[in-house]
């Protein structure tokens, strides 16, 4: 595994194989992205990744996309890039749905993304940078805060 520099942010590159480019289709077939969260127990939390996914593919028009638990709950990560490959991706972006560079974003995913990469020896992992700090996230965040300020939010203060 090595950090690679990339527009200012750097990625974990978990395993390196010939061929393959960015964007979202190679000449050697389509990116594939494995959306990551922590994982829960509780099933309608995991079903909210669900929900994330279809919209990503919805916004971006990517064809393969699947969904993964860091821990708790199924599908892995290994399951996951598994499934990216058997939809012919030779590429495999392990995108966490994650605010910050916890340890769980340096360490566990990584090490996860590349045992998931060694299981399947064809693909090349590339671990993205998490959703951080970002101007979308603020105007997220104001949109909710408008939203609680006008009476449209659950009020927990009861």
């Amino acid at each position: 595994m090595h950090a690679s520099a990339g527009s200012g942010r750097a990625r974990l590159r978990c395993h390196s194989s010939s061929g393959g480019s960015g964007g979202g289709a190679s000449s050697e077939g389509p990116v594939g992205v494995v959306v990551v969260d922590h994982g829960s127990k509780k099933a309608e939390a995991n079903d909210a990744l669900l929900e994330f996914a279809e919209l990503y593919k919805k916004v971006t028009g990517r064809q393969v996309v699947e969904v993964a638990h860091m821990e708790l709950a199924e599908p892995t990560i290994e399951q996951a890039v598994g499934r990216c490959a058997a939809a012919g991706a030779r590429r495999v972006v392990v995108a966490p749905y994650f605010l910050s560079r916890g340890r769980h974003v340096q360490q566990d995913i990584p090490a996860l993304a590349a045992a998931a990469a060694a299981a399947h020896p064809s693909v090349e992992c590339v671990v993205a940078e998490p959703i951080g700090i970002d101007s979308l996230m603020a105007q997220l965040i104001e949109s909710r805060v408008r939203a609680a300020e006008g009476g449209a939010a659950h009020d927990h203060s009861r």
